[in-house]
């Protein structure tokens, strides 16, 4: 049995999707983190975003107002470039405590 929401609902989930979309890269990816912060299911958050998207509502929100099309692009290139530094730190920092942890004496 489908759930029906709200508009102000669907309106506030669609908004804070849109502004992130960039971070996320894909409605889905965006739908699936901020779907549980809404109390929405996140098959309908991206199916919104998806509807929204379709007409002309752009990603990011209000922070690529006034951009030239480059900007905008660069701006786009440099947040993936950021998410992806930010995951490879990640990485690195488990690494280094899995390797910390195998050093440690007091582990065996």
């Amino acid at each position: 049995m489908s759930k029906r929401y709200p508009p102000e609902v669907r309106e506030k989930a669609v908004r804070l999707a849109l502004e992130r979309l960039d971070e996320y890269g894909t409605p889905y990816a965006a739908a699936q983190a901020i779907a549980p912060l809404v109390d929405v299911h996140f098959e309908t958050l991206r199916i919104w975003i998806k509807k929204a998207l379709a007409q002309g509502a752009r990603p990011g929100g209000t922070t690529g107002a006034g951009l030239s099309p480059a900007e905008r692009d660069e701006l786009t290139k440099l947040r993936r470039e950021n998410r992806e530094l930010k995951q490879a730190n990640e990485i690195l920092k488990l690494a280094s405590a899995f390797s910390a942890r195998e050093l440690d004496p007091r582990h065996r």
